[in-house]
């Protein structure tokens, strides 16, 4: 292709095969055209790509999973690097420790762990990218027990913005491996990350559902059950449009109903054990088994097509009036649609451990996430007004703080909210060094000092 010798892996432009599929991302509100898709096979190509789009003045868009509800893997007439097919994982199980490609997904990293017993803290859907989510902190099922994915992070091999290939650690580039647990995207490409890996011999799963009216008792009890629960129990309290599962009675089947959802690692009969109070509230259905961890995080999938908006408030302490107001907004969510109301713990290893990390909301034992998905584009508003409203309704207890990986654009005081203010401080200096060109820009930015 003229013009594009330098570049490896295969390049797409307007009019070529693969290049709307290429441009496709998780969100289907999301429609820009990128003048370039550089898909990179190698950290060669990725370093040739950022070579390429700084020579020429292009604006740079880097691609991992996908799933930035602001659609920041996309440009309009720039280069995305698209790092999909670097996606190789290997398992030391004697170090208990992944490497992954920057491209891989949450499905290749849990399926090839399996096999030996272990796992590390990873997304709540397993299409979700590893590098976008660790590096934004990354919070997900075992994060009670294992920590926040950043905190898992031994070493990261960076392109930077001048083509530079760095491996990052806590003593390597130390400024730099701060800044990665929760800066995100801002300092470079992450084209391989490695994490520390845990044994998970067992682990077991428990959804239990209600009608959407026994919402305030169940979230109180929940509420009751988490603030006292072991670190090795999670899950989360939400409302849903009811699936057509055999587990599911027929009159909650596109309903708007509320489930728990537990999470265990521990065996079946310790689970229920745990989930006692839960299981004397009477739930209309459930489904308690043990399974492999790979499968509870593919059981929320969501298959990319949905028009999206998500937010999220993070909460301390959660009286009565809390759970009600929240419970109030769901009736609010578009049912039928795969959106979910839901309110997450935090808490055990999450507050514990990274006291010196840009992450100012681990502190907070509870987050609201209005996480909205349809289909049909005159939904729009009324899905964005709902999101809304829920932020609203749980104010008067938030902490001000943001998990940034469940917002989209929502200014700059969201991202130091997100951040805190003396990190962003601290950032902006370690951006300076590292990017003093804010060329990846395209993400919750930070500016350079």
């Amino acid at each position: 292709m003229v013009g594009f010798e330098s570049l490896g892996g295969t390049v797409l432009v307007p009019g070529d095969a693969g290049y709307d599929e290429g441009r496709q991302v998780f969100n289907a509100m999301i429609d820009r055209r990128p003048a370039v898709i550089a898909q990179c096979d190698t950290v060669a190509d990725v370093v040739a790509a950022v070579r390429f789009g700084r020579e020429r003045g292009l604006p740079i868009a880097v691609r991992g999973g996908g799933h930035s509800v602001a659609g920041m893997a996309l440009v309009d007439d720039g280069l995305v690097i698209d790092l999909r097919r670097m996606n190789d994982v290997r398992v030391d199980a004697d170090a208990r420790t992944v490497t992954v490609g920057g491209g891989t997904t949450m499905a290749g990293l849990d399926r090839a762990c399996q096999p030996y017993g272990l796992a590390t803290t990873g997304g709540r859907v397993s299409s979700t990218g590893v590098g976008g989510f660790t590096l934004g902190g990354g919070t997900g099922w075992l994060d009670r027990l294992f920590g926040l994915a950043c905190d898992n992070l031994v070493t990261v091999e960076l392109v930077t913005a001048d083509a530079e290939v760095l491996t990052v650690s806590d003593t390597e580039h130390p400024d730099l491996f701060w800044a990665l647990h929760g800066g995100g995207g801002n300092f470079g490409i992450a084209t391989s990350l490695t994490l520390r890996l845990h044994p998970l011999p067992v682990f077991t799963a428990a959804v239990l559902l209600w009608p959407p009216d026994a919402g305030p008792r169940v979230g109180r009890a929940y509420r009751d059950l988490l603030e006292s629960a072991p670190d090795e129990l999670g899950g989360g309290f939400v409302f849903i449009t009811g699936p057509p599962e055999p587990f599911v009675p027929p009159e909650l089947v596109g309903r708007l109903t509320c489930l728990t959802l537990v999470t265990y690692a521990g065996d079946e009969a310790a689970a229920r054990a745990a989930i006692a109070p839960l299981l004397a509230l009477e739930p209309a259905g459930q489904f308690i088994a043990e399974l492999p961890y790979g499968d509870l995080q593919a059981m929320f999938d969501d298959p990319p097509g949905f028009r999206n908006y998500w937010s999220a408030e993070h909460v301390d302490d959660l009286p009565d009036e809390a759970i009600d107001a929240f419970c109030a907004r769901a009736v609010d969510m578009i049912v039928p649609s795969p959106s979910q109301h839901v309110l997450f713990p935090q808490g055990g290893a999450v507050s514990r451990v990274g006291a010196d990390q840009p992450l100012p909301w681990r502190r907070a034992r509870w987050v609201v996430h209005p996480f909205g998905l349809w289909d049909d584009p005159a939904d729009d508003e009324r899905g964005r007004q709902w999101v809304r409203d829920v932020r609203s309704a749980v104010r008067p207890w938030a902490t001000g703080d943001v998990y940034l990986n469940f917002v989209g654009d929502e200014g700059r005081d969201r991202v130091t909210s997100g951040l805190g203010e003396d990190n962003v401080a601290r950032l902006a200096q370690v951006k300076r060094r590292y990017d003093p060109d804010n060329v990846f820009r395209f993400n919750h930015n930070i500016t350079p000092a």
